[in-house]
């Protein structure tokens, strides 16, 4: 599996994982079946639109990680 794939796989799971209670869902749904359909058939996928699917995927996760309040973030630093 090249990095595109793998990319694509991971944000795929996030884009999955938004609250449907988030603004961003209904788009996140449509960017993560686009990349689904991509990452399927990748044959007759375009590099540079898949490229633009995973810009659009991330965009899509930080406007709704902008929403979460801020208690809701992890602040140990990642560090368990």
């Amino acid at each position: 599996m090249d990095t595109n794939q793998h990319q694509t796989q991971i944000l795929i799971e996030r884009l999955a994982r938004l609250s449907a209670d988030s603004l961003w869902a209904r788009r996140a749904s449509g960017v993560r079946a686009a990349l689904d359909k991509a990452l399927s058939r990748p044959e007759i996928s375009d590099p540079q639109y898949l490229e633009r699917l995973i810009q659009a995927g991330f965009e899509l996760l930080e406007k709704a990680a902008c929403e979460l309040p801020y208690d809701n973030i992890d602040k140990s630093g990642g560090i368990d």
